[in-house]
């Protein structure tokens, strides 16, 4: 009763997960438990642990240190496969490893494969000498048929002595972890019979409700990562039972789609900026030779652009960018050694917890190198040279920063509203041709929002003496008073030098005038926009009205109400100055002195010619009742000639205000324009990279928590924190990698999300699109409509999702020694501070909207308050080499939702200790692994884990296989001399230099 209850709650599973006391297992079912599990897809179709027993060294006298080399071949193939390796042990006759065997779907293992082991001894692990002990062989059905699933083999040498045992003990899974109710979950055998796992299509939509989504199968992963490596563990708990571990890394197609996208987007912007300077017209001969001036400088990045970007699209090499190519002019958009590395663990109960960590080269200007410092030092400088060029110019007008923001901000909200406002009056008439009174009401509500915004965006004072300034920049400005009464007064504005100079000649001279003058006139052009509303505005009232009264009332009406389009508010106050934008210069210039040459389109923004006419005059002359009568019931001839004025003084006051703010932004840019854009240049190379690498994150983090309806809530309320770790050095070139890194990330805060639906299933329509400019990105994320049906309604209708990035780094290698002795700190302690500061106010932000429930459980006994009160503590104790600061910071990420990032110079060395050492804290801290194996645990991942194969494929520069190919001699060694770069070109230098000494002894 009791193993028909056992095997009733169980799902379809490898065959290391029955009992022996089940039934035995024929070949027919050993080849379908090999075939692997749809349920899940990393979930290894065979696994097993190996030991070993009384190992004899010739030299009785010394224990080896010995470590096994796996490898395998399926008949009929006829040579050997290397497939894995477990970590080094020493000391010891019996070593027991930590690191499991694992075969997987991919590896195509049948009863049939034979399975070899070879048992090294390592002699010395400075030089990596080593010899091989000796080796047995067992094919896998003997080891599946086993009622134990446990073989024990003599170890033989080449000479056919027994130098020791190998045990080789098949993993199953403890009978807690088959005991979870799962979704569509059926019987793996009913009266002895197996029954076969449903088709994966058919179980798609579980996918969605499973916490742990498969880098390798998963419908959106396997869109953005590939070339995924795994390795499996076995750790004991402090409970007597063992942690399954899967670690893996993969590597992303985004390092090279998102630069892609990114130097496009650039272009575009560039591009779009040289028309601008371009359209502004005619100008005096000193503006015309400085616009020239930036043109040229603007054109030359572009050119650059452009081959950037035909060198991205013609790279046919592998989704990661190598170290050795971090100074490559062609790829230096792309991110140096960008992956995922991702730890999963089941513990006692069967479940799974996921930690995921993107790894990255430190964004930096490789390229452009590091003699002149990096971001930070750089931008200091640019500031200091603005100001004293702006203070040494001539130039009357002086804009301080916020005006610069402000202009910047005008010109976005111009070319979105005058966009806006075009589309919904076309909106507008089709609704009136369509006779369809909700959408003319709907619509015209919209328009007269996006109008009116409209005109309070150039209703301000900034752009009135922008304007004033672009006239003053004008080869001739003369104008009048724009005033009936006007006399013989005019204002001569002239540019003949570099200099604004205002001169008003007439029998009251004035300079305050000219202002006076200038502010006037700029009000009328964007007082006709309001007005043209209004009389739209009246007329759709009245053309509904007449819409809902009998039709002998309709006649009535139009009988006895002759002036039925005059103004409702403000009769007989209002003064509105029409413009007829198709014949301004046939306009009599009425307004201004007979002796004042009439203003030509380039000497001039805008020509108004005003007039002051009763405010029932207007109505008469765009919506009186004579074009009723002429049309009798037709909306949208009444409303198009209202419409066409309104677009057409929209036009005007747009094309007016944008210009007047890029001769704003010429004039701030001038003085210092090569240093901004070689600074430009180098802040886009840097933030490439750093965004590539957070839009990996996002996805990942976003797949993961899709059921986790806490995060889905602080992701749309306050955002998503994204915590960098470094572990650069503040000496020599690194300080300035630190310094283009924290730019960079810092940039970040720029970046918004949209999670969209996709359009198709295929891998493309999965991928990221970035739209925006360098004032604004937005990467919008295409889901399945599976995992976006699961998203909240917030997150479905469009939300923003921002971003919250902080940046801690703590340099330990040895030139942070020599920092911390003869150089300068305060960088990194800069850095964290101000981390530090906004990841409070983060926390702040969440206790204020969000409940504590939110958040992820933790078997930590500190608190998040408290937490964060020791990072503070040891970020203001200012310790040198103070790793807990990057431990803390780490954990409180973790527990606040967050993503995180780790990067050193290359993502290899350094990353490599940061990643396993925080991957063994994990397990020791959360999942209870037995503090007396965490030595060897740390060792284990570091030898023979997933972040080897970083250094194997920049060894390379080759798209590495799941599993290694090298010499196990190689194999052992190179994991040594990857823990530091200076072994390393030590340890080639020596070898060069005793290969020279042998040949010339010889």
């Amino acid at each position: 009763m009791a193993g028909g209850r056992e095997r009733g709650s169980r799902i379809q599973r490898p065959w290391s997960v029955y009992r022996a006391s089940t039934f035995e297992l024929s070949s027919e079912i050993i080849g379908l438990a090999l075939a692997g599990n749809n349920q899940d897809p990393d979930e290894p179709v065979l696994e097993f642990s190996v030991s070993c027993t009384d190992l004899v060294t010739p030299n009785l006298e010394r224990k080896p240190n010995s470590f096994v080399a796996v490898s395998c071949t399926t008949p009929p193939q006829a040579f050997w496969t290397k497939h894995a390796q477990t970590e080094v042990i020493e000391g010891t006759s019996n070593p027991s490893f930590l690191s499991s065997v694992a075969f997987f779907q991919e590896s195509n293992i049948n009863p049939q494969t034979q399975v070899k082991l070879a048992v090294y001894d390592v002699k010395d692990r400075s030089q990596g000498t080593m010899y091989m002990l000796g080796t047995t062989l067992f094919p896998i059905k003997e080891l599946m048929q086993d009622k134990s699933h446990r073989l024990e083999l003599e170890l033989r040498s080449a000479e056919n002595k027994r130098v020791g045992k190998v045990v080789v003990a098949a993993w199953q899974m403890e009978d807690k972890a088959v005991q979870r109710k799962a979704v569509g979950q059926l019987p793996d055998s009913i009266t002895g019979r197996t029954i076969l796992s449903v088709d994966e299509s058919l179980t798609e939509s579980m996918g969605v409700r499973i916490r742990y989504a498969s880098l390798c199968k998963d419908t959106l992963l396997r869109s953005v990562f590939g070339g995924t490596m795994s390795r499996m563990y076995r750790f004991p708990t402090t409970d007597g039972n063992h942690l399954r571990v899967l670690e893996q890394m993969a590597e992303s197609v985004l390092s090279l789609n998102i630069p892609r996208q990114f130097v496009k987007l650039l272009l575009e912007e560039d591009t779009a900026r040289v028309c601008e300077l371009e359209e502004l017209g005619e100008l005096s001969p000193c503006w015309e030779n400085l616009r020239r001036q930036i043109l040229t400088h603007y054109q030359t990045t572009i050119l650059t652009y452009q081959g950037t970007l035909s060198d991205l699209s013609d790279y046919r090499g592998p989704s990661f960018k190598a170290s050795s190519l971090k100074a490559e002019r062609k790829l230096e958009f792309m991110p140096t050694n960008l992956h995922v590395q991702r730890m999963r663990v089941q513990d006692e109960l069967g479940f799974d917890h996921t930690y995921d960590v993107i790894t990255i080269g430190a964004p930096a200007a490789h390229c452009q190198g590091f003699k002149n410092s990096g971001l930070r030092k750089l931008i200091q400088k640019f500031e200091e040279a603005k100001k004293h060029g702006t203070l040494s110019s001539s130039q009357s007008i002086v804009y301080i920063p916020e005006d610069i923001v402000r202009a910047k901000e005008i010109i976005a909200h111009i070319n979105t509203l005058k966009t806006q406002v075009s589309y919904y009056a076309e909106r507008l008439s089709r609704a009136a041709k369509d006779k369809s009174a909700s959408g003319l009401e709907r619509t015209l509500s919209i328009l007269t929002d996006k109008t009116r915004q409209l005109v309070t965006v150039c209703d301000c004072k900034l752009l009135a003496s922008a304007i004033q300034a672009l006239n003053a920049a004008r080869p001739e400005y003369i104008a009048s008073k724009a005033s009936p009464s006007a006399e013989s007064e005019q204002v001569v504005l002239r540019n003949d030098q570099d200099t604004l100079l205002a001169k008003w000649s007439g029998s009251n001279s004035r300079s305050s005038l000219h202002v006076d003058w200038h502010e006037e006139e700029w009000e009328k052009v964007w007082l006709n926009v309001d007005k043209s509303l209004e009389c739209i505005i009246q007329r759709v009232d009245k053309l509904l009205q007449k819409e809902k009264r009998p039709i002998s009332e309709r006649q009535d009406t139009s009988l006895t109400d002759p002036q039925g389009g005059s103004t409702k508010k403000g009769e007989g106050k209002w003064r509105a100055f029409w413009i007829n934008p198709g014949s301004i210069e046939e306009e009599p210039s009425s307004v201004s002195s007979p002796s004042s040459p009439p203003p030509s389109s380039s000497s001039s923004s805008f020509s108004i010619h005003a007039t002051a006419q009763p405010p029932s005059t207007e109505p008469e002359t765009y919506g009186s009742p004579c074009v009723e009568e002429a049309y009798p019931g037709e909306w949208s001839e009444a409303l198009y000639p209202l419409l066409t004025t309104l677009t057409e003084c929209v036009a005007m006051m747009s094309d007016t205000a944008k210009k007047s703010m890029v001769f704003l932004l010429m004039q701030d840019s001038a003085p210092t324009i090569a240093m901004d854009v070689s600074l430009q240049y180098r802040r886009d190379v840097v933030f490439c990279q750093t965004l590539t690498a957070l839009i990996c994150g996002f996805i990942i983090k976003l797949r993961n928590c899709l059921r986790d309806n806490g995060f889905l809530r602080q992701l749309y309320t306050i955002g998503l924190l994204a915590e960098y770790e470094s572990l650069l050095s503040t000496y020599g070139e690194e300080l300035a990698m630190l310094e283009d890194m924290s730019i960079g990330i810092m940039d970040l805060r720029n970046v918004t999300f949209k999670v969209t639906q996709a359009t198709g299933s295929s891998a493309p329509d999965m991928l990221p699109i970035i739209t925006g400019n360098r004032d604004g990105f937005n990467v919008r994320i295409p889901l399945p409509s599976t995992m976006f049906d699961a998203l909240p309604r917030e997150i479905q209708s469009g939300m923003l999702l921002r971003v919250q990035p902080v940046h801690f780094n703590v340099g330990i290698n040895e030139q942070q020694t020599l920092a911390e002795k003869f150089g300068d700190t305060s960088l990194q302690e800069n850095i964290n501070l101000e981390s530090l500061a906004r990841l409070n106010s983060y926390y702040e932000q969440f206790k204020e909207v969000l409940p504590e429930d939110c958040l992820p459980r933790s078997r930590s006994q500190t608190c998040l308050p408290e937490l964060l009160r020791f990072l503070g503590q040891n970020v203001n104790a200012r310790k040198n080499k103070n790793v807990d600061i990057l431990w803390q910071a780490a954990e409180v990420c973790r527990r606040l939702n967050g993503v995180r990032f780790t990067s050193c110079k290359s993502a290899k060395d350094r990353t490599a200790m940061s990643v396993t050492l925080e991957q063994c804290l994990i397990l020791q801290h959360e999942h209870g692994m037995a503090p007396q194996v965490f030595t060897q645990a740390l060792d284990c991942m570091r030898s023979v884990g997933t972040r080897e194969g970083v250094f194997q494929k920049n060894l390379s520069g080759l798209l590495p296989t799941r599993d290694f190919r090298m010499d196990p001699s190689l194999m052992y060694s190179l994991p040594l001399l990857a823990l530091s770069p200076n072994l390393l070109v030590a340890w080639i230098f020596l070898s060069v230099a005793y290969f020279l000494a042998k040949l010339r002894c010889s």
